[in-house]
C-alpha cells in the first residue's frame, strides 16, 4: 500500500464555530468562513484529545476462563487547546470564555474540499486559564472544552464557494 504521509503542523485546520444551521452538524462553507467561525490553527501551541474512545464491556461465562468483551459506549477523551497568548488583543479569550458553547471543526488533512476528513465535536468551555512558568518561553492559556454530545466523523470538507 502506497501512502501520502504528511505532518499535522501546517496541514490541520482547527475552527471554533458558534452555531451550525444544519441539524447533521455539517459546516457549510460560509460558516466555517465567515463571522461564525474562527480559524484558531495560527495561536494553538499544543492540543490533547478531540478523539472517541469505546469502553468495551467485559462478558465473562462459565464454559471458560477467558473473559471475552463487546463494544459498549462511546465517549470522548478529555479535551483541550493550548493557545498562545497576545499580550494587546483578548478575541480568543473573549470567544473561548467558560461556558461558552460552539464546535470545535478539525479539518485533518487541511482546507481540501469534498475530502472526507472533517470532525465536528459540538462542545461546552469547562475551564480557560492561564499557565506560568520562569522559563524562556511564550505566554499561554489552556482551554478545556466538555465534548457535549455525539462527534461528527469523517464528512467531507465543504467545497469552496
Amino acid at each position: 500500500m502506497s501512502q501520502q504521509r504528511f505532518t499535522r503542523r501546517g496541514t490541520t485546520k482547527f475552527f471554533f464555530l458558534k452555531d451550525i444551521v444544519a441539524k447533521e452538524l455539517i459546516p457549510t462553507r460560509p460558516e466555517l468562513g465567515g463571522t461564525n467561525g474562527t480559524d484558531l490553527s495560527p495561536a494553538i501551541s499544543d492540543i490533547e484529545g478531540f478523539a472517541v474512545e469505546n469502553t468495551p464491556i467485559d462478558t465473562p461465562d462459565l464454559a471458560t476462563e477467558f473473559t471475552g468483551n463487546i463494544p459498549g459506549e462511546d465517549k470522548a477523551d478529555n479535551s483541550s487547546l493550548t493557545f498562545y497568548e497576545d499580550k494587546v488583543d483578548n478575541a480568543l479569550e473573549t470567544l473561548l470564555a467558560k461556558g461558552v458553547e460552539g464546535y470545535v471543526v478539525i479539518l485533518r488533512k487541511g482546507d481540501i474540499p469534498q475530502s472526507k476528513s472533517m470532525d465536528i465535536f459540538p462542545v461546552r468551555v469547562g475551564s480557560r486559564s492561564s499557565t506560568y512558568t520562569t522559563a524562556s518561553e511564550p505566554a499561554k492559556f489552556k482551554v478545556s472544552f466538555n465534548v457535549t454530545g455525539k462527534p461528527v466523523q469523517d464528512v467531507a470538507v465543504p467545497a469552496a464557494v
